[in-house]
């Protein structure tokens, strides 16, 4: 007994699955817009995202005969554009321009030792105008370069009280009247 064979069995992508798209035009025409939304997202500049739409488009249009399964077609272009833009990006030009002087700014010039140790000497007769509590927190704080957890246990005081002493310790030197004149 032989078995009858089916001539109407065929095997691929028109098996039963009408293809949506039968042109590149038609395709372009219903999918436009939304494509054209992908490659905004991609770049910034909306000319620069027509652009890069029209060579993802171009790049399509050359496929067109290879690409079997015509319901992937969103997902071809799509990932051409991020191909497309990867590789623009890749090969941007950054520009360069020869100039006589360099743009960088000169170094600063070196303070003047004297006008150094004139503010250095105003700052102590400044710190030595403070009460003496103060003057400790300030001092281990500041020259010593200790933590308040540190200073608060060497005084035998707690955290809380350094930070207020220092702050108002402060609040007292920056009304000095001879360290505003040396700024």
């Amino acid at each position: 007994m032989t078995t009858p064979v089916r001539t109407d069995a065929v095997k691929g992508p028109a098996a039963g699955h009408p293809q949506p798209y039968g042109s590149f035009t038609s395709y372009v025409r219903a999918r436009g817009p939304v494509l054209l939304r992908t490659a905004r997202s991609l770049t910034p500049d909306p000319n620069d995202a027509e652009d890069l739409l029209q060579t993802a488009l171009t790049k399509t249009y050359v496929a067109w005969d290879r690409i079997e399964d015509r319901r992937a077609l969103d997902g071809y272009v799509r990932r051409t554009l991020v191909n497309t833009r990867t590789s623009q990006w890749r090969k941007r030009k950054v520009d360069e321009f020869c100039c006589e002087e360099l743009p960088e700014p000169q170094a600063a010039p070196a303070a003047d030792p004297a006008e150094r140790q004139t503010l250095q000497d105003a700052m102590w007769r400044a710190v030595l105008k403070l009460p003496a509590r103060q003057r400790a927190m300030v001092v281990l704080r500041y020259y010593e370069d200790l933590s308040e957890a540190r200073t608060a246990e060497l005084l035998g005081v707690s955290v809380g009280t350094v930070k207020s002493a220092v702050s108002r310790a402060l609040g007292k030197l920056r009304e000095d009247p001879e360290l505003n004149v040396v700024r």
